[in-house]
């Protein structure tokens, strides 16, 4: 749907053909005050999302705020990835790592498509983990998802029980790029934006501890953004630990997800 149809169903809780098969229905008052703050706030560059508080996201809905990154649909490439690559395992049952989980859109949407799996979900935001729950009671999946408060690696204990994947959509804007963004995404936490001086920098990070949480063989599937797949493929090769073995384009023919395997 456009901008407009999302508002506007939104507005009068109807679908999107009822716009147009009554198209004469009038505003009430409170539902016109809803639209006229929401294009007072849409013109100042709010992404629409965070006006509705919801996005939909695999084919799920997902609550979303100032305080969480909105989900894209690239990341559904990332997702379909990680859902490929467990049913390849044999009865997979195994268990994931997500690092910078969010809104929950990632660890949420695995926990509805793979059922046997067991999920850790780390975000070193509260705020963004209490969004992440919320959403894993919308879609029915708070039982199966073990939400932590954590950078990264920083509050989880390595232990013999390691995880078959590893995945994240880390954030990899350069630094000096994120105030030339476009406004929406500008009002979206900088924290999940902000990749460091080259955008590389949480990929270091993550790969230099993904091999200390992963089995022999585990996988480790990252979102990567554009002209970056070079990069992240020589700081996995300086590891030692890890082989890139895939990178899959997103609709554009861009580079947008790696795919390596420990050891």
């Amino acid at each position: 749907m456009t901008e407009s149809e999302l508002l506007f169903t939104h507005a009068l809780d109807c679908k999107r053909e009822s716009l147009y098969l009554d198209k004469d229905r009038p505003l009430t008052s409170s539902q016109s005050s809803f639209v006229s703050s929401a294009l007072k706030r849409r013109l100042s560059g709010e992404p629409l999302q965070y006006i509705l508080g919801s996005t939909e996201f695999m084919g799920l809905e997902f609550k979303v705020n100032r305080h969480v990154l909105i989900p894209r649909f690239e990341t559904e490439i990332l997702v379909d990835a990680a859902i490929k690559y467990a049913r390849s395992l044999l009865s997979f049952k195994g268990r994931i790592l997500e690092l910078g989980t969010g809104s929950g859109c990632i660890a949420i949407s695995l926990a509805k498509f793979l059922p046997d799996l067991k999920i850790t979900a780390t975000d070193i935001s509260i705020e963004a983990l209490r969004v992440a729950l919320d959403n894993a009671r919308l879609n029915g999946v708070s039982n199966r998802i073990c939400f932590t408060a954590s950078d990264l690696f920083d509050s989880l204990a390595v232990n013999t029980r390691r995880y078959s994947i590893c995945i994240s959509n880390p954030p990899y804007v350069p630094t000096a790029q994120i105030d030339r963004l476009q406004p929406e995404v500008r009002h979206e936490p900088r924290g999940a934006l902000d990749g460091g001086r080259d955008g590389l920098g949480f990929y270091r990070r993550i790969i230099k501890g993904a091999s200390d949480y992963l089995i022999d063989e585990g996988i480790l599937i990252m979102e990567i953004g554009f002209n970056q797949r070079d990069g992240v493929e020589a700081i996995l090769r300086s590891s030692n630990s890890f082989k890139a073995i895939e990178a899959i384009k997103d609709f554009n023919n861009i580079d947008r997800v790696i795919v390596a395997r420990r050891g």
